[in-house]
């Protein structure tokens, strides 16, 4: 039933036929003594017909062999209500979220940036404007550090098969605190969260950095440094008390009779729901493409596909419909800006998934990302050292070679003079770089400059052709009428 049968059955057809001349050519009787006195076209004949199935069957091996995925669809979706997604897309793009009220969601994950913000490490609450022409602030306002980590791309997160949020991972489905989610919250995390994206939109509001603001700045900040679960009845007060949120809450929630009902867990479920719903992209070419059209990819294309997925053994991490094995990986990526230190961390450093595990073997590994509309979503790495997608592919290819050669010039930093001086210790700290050199989960690779080219052509082919043209998009006004990014 799936789409690519027809090709599967000719496959084994060919390959039925074959065994059949091979057995045929083998027979010590009838067969034998019938070919002895066959006439010399009928020879030619035979051979010929046994050349080409030997070649089609090649062919054939080399296009369909592959272990390519199932295509994805709207079944492999939480499903969305749609009130709540119109809901959650004014939400997601007004500041009255943030402590200082000078900061979205979108400012980070913007339409117009791929649901990335461009940057390798980005400017949080604090600065102006958005992208790469986003500044620092000034005064009082300006940004006492750097995000840590890259600002992830939001592309399908709304798939069912997601087991972790963010690039440590650091939130997954548990019942260990028994409210359905192991997170940085713990037992702090309200129940009532549907689903893990749900519950991965409670904490950018509760970050110092990113949204909450500085102690003393606000009264979201002081809570933050309070209790975690201290700060969203905060945030729920000031939405509900815009009459325009109150009243589509509760058109949007049947569980909500009154405004008073609604809740930080009512905020991050409509936040979900529009990021599930608008970042949804299963229509690039590789999709037709195993969807039966194999006219759909370039040669280059196809010849990428096949190293892909064989000699590169890319799928081996970026497997499956969503292009990821949903585990942590160690590949060496040069280390810059602040960090996500642990508490007592000597140093500006970020272990990965060991600051979650606390295992050592954990040290330096980051969740592998999916890597669909991969072209949109530059810079690369969980801090986006590498700015371009070639020098990401070649990066995976030999890590310590990439990571000896790298050039600080090369991560994608706005200018922030009070802060820089720090951007770069770590790089510098030549007993972290050692530990980071013997952690590393992949083996080096040689790789063709042209095959590189066919593999780059290949990730172009796993860019959604309506990727720029998404069903909410960015609102002009939000109900708080602050600013929209």
């Amino acid at each position: 039933t799936r789409a690519r049968g027809w090709q599967e059955f000719t496959h084994g057809l060919f390959k039925a036929s074959l065994f059949h001349k091979i057995s045929c050519m083998f027979d010590l009787c009838k067969t034998r003594y019938r070919k002895h006195h066959q006439p010399e076209q009928q020879k030619f004949t035979h051979k010929l017909s046994l050349f080409i199935i030997v070649h089609l069957i090649f062919g054939i091996s080399q296009s369909y062999a592959l272990d390519l995925p199932k295509p994805l669809t709207p079944d492999d979706f939480i499903t969305v209500d749609e009130r709540q997604a119109k809901l959650g897309q004014l939400l997601f793009y007004d500041k009255i979220l943030s402590g200082n009220q000078n900061i979205s969601c979108g400012t980070c994950h913007h339409h117009d940036l791929g649901g990335s913000d461009g940057l390798s490490l980005g400017i949080g609450e604090g600065g102006n404007g958005i992208g790469t022409q986003r500044t620092p602030g000034i005064g009082t306002d300006k940004i006492k550090k750097r995000i840590p980590r890259n600002a992830q791309a939001l592309w399908n997160l709304g798939a069912k098969e997601f087991k972790f949020m963010f690039h440590d991972g650091r939130l997954s489905k548990s019942n260990l605190y028994e409210n359905g989610y192991n997170s940085p919250a713990e037992e702090w995390l309200p129940k009532g969260l549907t689903n893990l994206l749900a519950a991965q939109a409670m904490f950018p509001v509760t970050s110092q950095f990113e949204m909450a603001g500085n102690p003393k700045e606000n009264q979201i900040a002081g809570a933050t440094h309070d209790r975690i679960d201290h700060v969203w009845p905060i945030i729920s007060k000031r939405v509900r008390n815009i009459p325009e949120y109150g009243e589509m809450f509760v058109s949007a929630f049947d569980h909500i009779e009154n405004t008073a009902d609604v809740t930080m867990v009512e905020i991050a479920e409509a936040l979900s729901a529009f990021i599930n719903l608008e970042w949804r992209s299963y229509d690039a070419p590789f999709d037709e493409f195993i969807a039966g059209n194999n006219n759909a990819l370039t040669s280059a294309q196809k010849r990428g596909l096949d190293l892909f997925y064989n000699k590169a053994d890319c799928a081996s991490c970026h497997a499956g419909q969503l292009f990821t094995d949903h585990a942590f990986h160690a590949l060496a990526l040069p280390p810059f800006g602040p960090g996500r230190t642990r508490r007592f961390d000597p140093s500006a450093r970020d272990v990965g998934r060991m600051a979650e595990t606390d295992l050592l073997e954990d040290a330096y590994r980051f969740r592998t990302p999916s890597i669909r509309n991969v072209t949109l979503t530059a810079p690369y790495g969980h801090n986006g050292a590498y700015a371009t997608l070639e020098s990401i592919v070649r990066h995976h290819l030999s890590p310590l070679k990439s990571l000896q050669q790298w050039e600080p010039k090369q991560a994608h930093l706005p200018d922030v003079p009070w802060v820089s001086q720090i951007d770069f210790l770590v790089h510098d700290d030549k007993r972290e770089m050692a530990r980071i050199k013997s952690s590393v989960d992949i083996k080096p690779m040689t790789l063709a400059d042209n095959e590189i080219d066919d593999l780059l052509a290949f990730l172009t082919a796993l860019e959604g052709k309506r990727a720029d043209e998404l069903p909410l998009g960015r609102p002009y006004e939000v109900p708080s009428k602050l600013p929209v990014d």
